[in-house]
């Protein structure tokens, strides 16, 4: 073969190699960017994929507020009307059953192939609760894409040339498909073994709730867990809603002599502030051992002989 077109050869195969890499290289970062989409996504992502086929913004605020303004495009939802949390016995603030949870969802507008953004309002570790809550119970029935606006629309609002609108929107009904991840929900008896076997038990509540100083309303005794820690989610979320990053995070629960990887159980009045914890541990930190218990200590004290620990008496 000539020597000139043998090198020829060479460069045009070389050409299409390297063609092949740059479009591999392509398709891989695309693909990362969508694997880069995790538990917690920011305002500047929001505004890149308003009108992402298959994303959905779930709003979970007032449907005052919603109706005032919110993202275009976004869904609202009543996270203390519409069926989120539901009243078992004498215990109010529990997961719903699954075929219930799942009706709800597909109502909404959602489906299997959806990704959802929860948009809270954004003003502090409770408010961020709602959020975190209801990803617990998308994760719950087995539904992955799923994500928090870190800040909730406090965050969005900051800057007020982001888009908005007043436009209600309601999506056509759905099915939704749950497959029950039983090991993210923690029973009653689950607590029982965990208290017997030494099992960490994360107390998300204030401090006074902890040392049984005060008592929510929806608990019959005042006090913790035995063996429980003390991680309050104030510590967690800063104020505007912004959770800590993965770093103070670890700090927060090496501090609160809690860790952050193997079983444990979070848990604090009616599970509502535990999902932060939960959140938190599970999701940002990765301990995927950790559960949250339903109920929490409003179920727990419904037997007036569990034992609590009321590190203050008076």
């Amino acid at each position: 073969m000539d020597p000139k077109l043998k090198k020829l050869i060479g460069l045009i195969a070389l050409k299409i190699v390297l063609v092949a890499l740059i479009v591999v290289g392509v398709t891989y970062s695309v693909m990362g960017a969508e694997r880069k989409t995790g538990p917690l996504v920011s305002v500047d992502w929001v505004k890149e994929n308003l009108n992402k086929k298959g994303l959905i913004f779930l709003d979970v605020r007032s449907k005052q507020d919603y109706a005032t303004f919110h993202v275009p495009g976004a869904i609202h939802t009543d996270y203390g009307r519409d069926g989120w949390r539901v009243k078992k016995g004498a215990v109010r603030g529990m997961m719903p059953e699954p075929e219930k949870a799942a009706k709800l969802i597909g109502l909404l507008g959602i489906g299997n192939d959806d990704h959802i953004v929860i948009v809270a309002n954004g003003y502090g570790a409770g408010d961020m609760g709602v959020s975190t809550r209801i990803y617990w119970t998308f994760k719950v029935l087995g539904h992955d894409a799923v994500s928090i606006l870190d800040g909730g629309m406090s965050a969005y609002m900051r800057n007020r040339k982001n888009p908005l609108t007043d436009s209600r929107k309601k999506l056509p009904e759905k099915e939704f498909k749950f497959t029950l991840r039983e090991e993210l929900l923690a029973t009653r008896e689950e607590v029982i073994e965990a208290i017997e076997n030494g099992t960490p038990l994360i107390d998300a509540r204030a401090d006074s709730f902890y040392l049984g100083i005060n008592k929510s309303g929806s608990v019959q005794t005042a006090g913790t867990l035995p063996g429980a820690t003390n991680l309050p989610i104030d510590w967690m979320v800063e104020r505007g809603g912004f959770f800590r990053t993965p770093e103070h995070q670890k700090v927060l629960f090496a501090t609160a002599n809690t860790p952050t990887s193997g079983k444990a159980i979070a848990f604090c009045n009616t599970g509502h502030q535990a999902s932060v914890t939960w959140f938190v541990g599970h999701e940002l930190l990765g301990n995927k051992d950790l559960s949250l218990y339903d109920g929490s200590m409003a179920d727990w004290t419904q037997n007036k002989a569990a034992p609590v620990d009321k590190k203050i008496k008076f």
